[in-house]
């Protein structure tokens, strides 16, 4: 994918109704209409919300008669999930390398205090 593609696809999805948007699609296409009612903004708002999604990629819209079906198109998402899966895994291997050396801090604790406890009661006796 493109930077500029990804770089879309994220502007597009910073919006909580443009996330919404495509929460109600990925149970299947619908209206226009159907898309605006639960929102509390106008038409013309949700028009320009779906006309940013269908730049990103994300949404596909048709024209059936007076139907204007909006449909999810995944595949920018796949690609948001790759760029992602990257860093996870990034962070992953940082916080095992993390733990192990906590880990390794905590053993060396233990036998220092074993130690300290050992000289304290040998010279108690």
């Amino acid at each position: 994918m493109q930077p500029d593609r990804l770089s879309a696809t994220f502007a597009a999805l910073a919006d909580p109704t443009r996330r919404a948007i495509l929460a109600r699609l990925a149970s299947g296409e619908t209206s226009v209409l159907k898309l605006a009612e639960p929102f509390e903004i106008s038409l013309p708002a949700v028009s320009k919300h779906l006309k940013v999604l269908e730049r990103a990629g994300l949404i596909e819209r048709g024209r059936e008669a007076q139907w204007r079906p909006c449909r999810l198109q995944a595949n920018p998402l796949k690609d948001v999930a790759q760029w992602v899966e990257y860093y996870r895994r990034h962070w992953e291997e940082s916080f095992d390398r993390l733990g192990s050396y906590l880990k390794e801090l905590q053993r060396k604790n233990k036998s220092r205090e074993v130690q300290r406890k050992e000289k304290k009661d040998g010279r108690k006796t």
